[in-house]
């Protein structure tokens, strides 16, 4: 039979449609016949050798032969620094200025690699240059809301096969990021705790939907997934900005991060994803309401009229089969 299920956090709700069930190896490919990627392409902007196809760089980590990563603005962002912020109404309509700050994290010379195949210490540069671009952005008085986020594959929306990530600041915080703020605002006002927090503590009680327990990270399938595969990775300290990750925590990350991807990389026969990093508006690093976390969401299915509609997604996969899937991959 099937059944909604609630998330704690934004409130919304799911459909886990039991009568329409998938196994969990039912979501992998035919990879037979795949094109081999090379590990460099004379014709990637990103590839070493192409460095005056992109802006200068706002932040380089150097190795022994040259850079292993590169920040660069985005050269063809959608949104522009120099412009305005200010709002202006328009009879009776609102617009504003374009402003905002897009960058592009070119996360390794290799062309062929992805997160999954990375090791360790590539995979902490990545995570260590989000900490310093994040925080470098929010000196400006005029963001409000950082996302930085990874596509990878054309199904996840990428154009260009190079592994990159994407950092975006904008002065807007969209109503749908905003709306689980103040739900979470309103939970912690209630029963005077984190929501995340609460979920995070059922999530390792029950054990069942965990995928991965670190030091310092929980990855576990939420328990109403939107979709086949999601993934969630918390901080187990309470933190509301990704801001204020130590060290330590981008050490403890960047395996819990890679032997998560790697376990959907070998599990989904190398999927293509989104991932994305949420994070507490700017003006507010040290939310008691908020906890930052990272989303993983495998592009194995696409949203149709019912989710369109209703904004209530159908789940045709238990989460607790595929965390069970996942943690029995050896990494």
């Amino acid at each position: 039979m099937p059944e909604f299920r609630q998330n704690p956090i934004s409130k919304e709700w799911v459909v886990i449609a039991r009568e329409r069930a998938k196994r969990p190896e039912d979501f992998t490919k035919d990879s037979s016949g795949k094109e081999e990627v090379p590990s460099h392409r004379d014709d990637c902007p990103f590839c070493p050798g192409n460095e005056d196809k992109t802006p200068p760089p706002l932040y380089t980590i150097d190795g022994d032969n040259g850079w292993r990563l590169r920040v660069v603005p985005n050269k063809f962002a959608a949104l522009q620094p120099g412009l305005s912020p200010k709002r202006e109404q328009v009879g009776k309509f609102l617009r504003a200025g374009g402003f905002g700050m897009a960058e592009v994290v070119i996360e390794t010379p290799q062309h062929n690699l992805t997160i999954a195949t990375m090791d360790h210490e590539t995979v902490r540069d990545i995570l260590q240059s989000y900490k310093v671009r994040y925080t470098e952005l929010s000196q400006n008085d005029r963001v409000n809301l950082i996302t930085i986020f990874r596509n990878k594959g054309k199904k996840a929306g990428t154009s260009l096969e190079h592994p990159h990530s994407q950092i975006i600041a904008t002065p807007i915080v969209p109503p749908h990021v905003r709306d689980q703020m103040t739900k979470c605002q309103v939970a912690y006002d209630t029963y005077g705790a984190c929501v995340f927090c609460y979920m995070l503590k059922g999530e390792l009680s029950q054990r069942i939907r965990v995928v991965i327990e670190s030091d310092r990270f929980v990855s576990f399938c939420p328990f109403a997934s939107c979709s086949p595969f999601e993934v969630r990775i918390l901080p187990k300290r309470h933190t509301s900005s990704f801001g204020g990750i130590t060290p330590d925590e981008i050490e403890d990350l960047a395996d819990s991060l890679r032997f998560t991807l790697k376990k959907i990389y070998i599990g989904l026969e190398n999927p293509d994803y989104n991932y994305i990093i949420r994070s507490s508006r700017v003006e507010a690093p040290q939310a008691k309401y908020y906890h930052w976390y990272m989303v993983i969401i495998p592009k194995l299915t696409i949203p149709a009229g019912f989710e369109i509609g209703t904004g209530i997604y159908i789940n045709t996969t238990l989460p607790e089969k595929c965390a069970e899937y996942l943690r029995k991959i050896d990494v």
